[in-house]
């Protein structure tokens, strides 16, 4: 199921002994566009209130009652790895979370989650994706800032981004939604990050490689309107580009 980030925001987490608190942000890497930890408010029940959560330890994101469940005990999350709040997330720390937690660690394949392009929970897996070696360096991004920054197409600018779409499945960034009113009028758009050129993080600009003329025709998206797979394949036939859904199939075929 498709996310908006703001609506998450509003999310409660509900862990296996009771509420741990409150979705905060988002830290996604800037390679696959991924989502890597749910950044937690815990409130007034742990002295280090902000907490990170791997989407290994999410279960269910419930839409209509806005929660999500998470699979961990209060007192697991209470003795993991502290995290420091003023500083970025180290290598260091990655490693001793993953450890901690017993989970795969993403950055040991050329796959989204590792050595697999899915989610893979079992424990053989587990256990086999942690003798792999880091085979790149992740860089992780905060879904908040990134959702002020500025786009331009590859022939001037477009607008600035608003939300960012997220997918509970695969917890990948499958959409920025960018509203373009500092062009034309009254019209949101979304493009996939698969179609961006490059980002400069620095002057916080995102660089897609489509024209403003097809951006322009694109199918519009509205607040009303569902993120339905009718819709997602009529955008991407409108850019003569293969689904998300389509390329990660293949993925996975190979990787079984």
């Amino acid at each position: 199921m498709l996310h908006k980030v703001k609506t998450l925001k509003e999310y409660k987490l509900n862990g296996i002994d009771g509420e741990i608190g409150k979705v905060h942000d988002l830290y996604f890497d800037d390679q696959f566009w991924t989502i890597r930890y749910l950044v937690a408010n815990t409130g007034s029940w742990l002295t280090d209130n902000i907490v990170l959560i791997s989407p290994y330890a999410l279960a269910t994101a419930i839409k209509a009652e806005k929660h999500i469940d998470i699979s961990l005990t209060k007192k697991q999350i209470e003795n993991s790895p502290p995290l420091e709040s003023d500083k970025p997330v180290s290598q260091q720390f990655e490693r001793d979370y993953y450890a901690y937690y017993g989970w795969p660690a993403y950055y040991t394949g050329s796959f989204m989650w590792g050595i697999y392009p899915q989610i893979r929970r079992e424990e053989e897996i587990t256990q086999e994706a942690n003798l792999s070696a880091p085979t790149w360096d992740p860089h992780l991004r905060s879904a908040n800032e990134v959702s002020d920054y500025y786009v331009h197409a590859n022939d001037g600018d477009i607008g600035h981004v608003v939300d960012i779409i997220i997918d509970d499945e695969t917890w990948a960034i499958r959409y920025l939604i960018i509203e373009t009113s500092n062009w034309w009028s009254g019209k949101k758009v979304m493009v996939s990050p698969r179609w961006i050129d490059r980002v400069i993080w620095s002057k916080s600009k995102v660089y897609i490689n489509l024209s403003q003329e097809a951006i322009k025709q694109s199918p519009e998206y509205s607040e009303e309107a569902l993120l339905t797979r009718d819709y997602e394949t009529a955008l991407h036939r409108h850019y003569n580009r293969q689904g998300y859904w389509q390329e990660e199939l293949v993925a996975k075929e190979h990787s079984l």
